[in-house]
């Protein structure tokens, strides 16, 4: 018998995995599902009325905790999806008496008026839409958890649902949050805009505290990224408290340079080190891309500020000769480029680049890839603030937080070259 034949036999053996998916430990607990929702209903109302179901309270008796006169009206039939899939409850009815006379319906406080799902059901809903699955692909992936058929139109109203969370996040106060750096970045996405599919600019405002934790600020979905654009979410921060922050990262767009000019001139500016090397091959022919790498990384990655000055100076003499527009390239950045150096050289790797926001970029862009077009630009802000709120994104502190509270020193690059 050869190895083909035996492995055969051995997969024939074991079955294949969509086989036999009958398993008797989730029929019987879907089974006892309606019984339990139903009893704790029942005890619910007992406790309400301090008295069981075709019980009597003696005349002058007060029950413990919050009781109240009135008598149950019979049942209603009502449909409830939870993790353990769809069934059908008998919800016990009363009339409640009120000290004036009135009467009124009970509301049962486990169960809310209009619940269709329990919600854990609805996190495991808007938990799968988060992960990256678009509105058709949870409603398959999770048909057999629920036992039925989970429409898109389910899935669309569960995720609206988190409207008011969004809402009050964008409204909170910012001036108890210790802000020392601020990290500002911006990216293009795909929305549905009047019926058309239209790129849109979205600003991401991620500041650093004092202990070095990363804390998501404020998104923002804009027409571009011009100076009125940024100006327009900084002005937003200040109104609500943000502080003016020690340290600004950028990625070295002209109009978020200028609404940072005109805001905090006095804050030092760091453009980041990525951005601006994608900026130098840009000008460069492709047989130089590598050269011009080796060079920027040896000036960027020196271990001491003076290292960094004298291979700056050589970058800017070797390439004045050999491509001009290079060096006019780097020299443009100015000091900004270098202002890392004048922090401690612990700090440096988490000042020198914008990552933070871009490494969240990405998460997002992955995250969207099966959707293609966003139905709307607020859609894309919430669902880029809900992937962080839910914990599908995770932040860690920087790198250096030790020293974060030690002042910069006033020395800068000299740009003589």
């Amino acid at each position: 018998m050869n190895e083909d034949s035996t492995k055969e036999m051995s997969r024939a053996g074991e079955g294949s995995l969509f086989d036999n998916w009958i398993d008797a430990i989730e029929d019987g607990v879907r089974s006892r599902v309606r019984d339990f929702i139903e009893t704790l209903l029942e005890e619910e109302l007992t406790q309400v009325l301090a008295r069981p179901r075709y019980g009597r309270r003696q005349a002058g008796e007060t029950g413990d905790g919050a009781t109240a006169s009135g008598v149950r009206n019979g049942h209603r039939e009502r449909s409830l999806t939870g993790t353990f899939g769809k069934t059908r409850i008998a919800v016990p009815r009363a009339r409640l008496t009120g000290e004036d006379g009135s009467t009124r319906e009970w509301r049962s406080t486990a169960l809310r008026a209009y619940q269709r799902r329990t919600q854990a059901a609805d996190a495991l809903i808007a938990s799968a839409y988060l992960s990256g699955t678009n509105t058709r692909r949870v409603r398959r992936a999770l048909a057999a958890v629920f036992a039925g058929p989970v429409g898109k139109d389910v899935v669309s109203r569960t995720w609206r649902k988190v409207q008011g969370d969004w809402d009050t996040w964008n409204k909170r106060a910012l001036d108890e949050e210790p802000i020392v750096r601020l990290i500002l970045d911006g990216t293009v996405v795909r929305v549905r805009l009047d019926r058309r599919a239209t790129s849109i600019s979205m600003l991401v405002a991620l500041g650093v505290r004092a202990d070095g934790q990363k804390v998501l600020l404020s998104i923002r979905s804009m027409g571009g990224e011009s100076e009125a654009a940024w100006r327009a979410m900084l002005d937003d921060l200040v109104a609500r408290g943000l502080r003016t922050p020690e340290l600004l990262i950028v990625d070295g767009a002209p109009g978020l340079e200028k609404a940072l000019a005109a805001l905090w001139p006095a804050v030092p500016l760091q453009r980041c080190t990525v951005h601006k090397h994608r900026n130098l091959i840009a000008h460069a022919p492709e047989r130089l891309h590598e050269e011009i790498s080796n060079d920027y990384r040896d000036m960027i990655y020196a271990a001491t500020r003076q290292e960094i000055e004298a291979k700056r100076t050589a970058f800017l003499r070797k390439w004045r000769l050999k491509c001009r527009a290079v060096a006019d390239s780097l020299e443009e950045a100015g000091d900004k480029l270098f202002t890392f150096t004048r922090f401690p050289p612990s700090q440096w790797r988490s000042i020198r680049t914008s990552n933070a926001i871009e490494r969240l970029h990405e998460e997002f862009k992955r995250r969207i890839k099966t959707q293609t077009v966003l139905p709307c630009a607020e859609t894309a802000a919430m669902l880029f603030w809900a992937l962080l709120a839910s914990g599908q994104i995770t932040m860690r502190k920087v790198d250096g937080w030790q020293t974060l509270l030690e002042s910069p020193t006033n020395q800068t690059i000299d740009l003589a070259a």
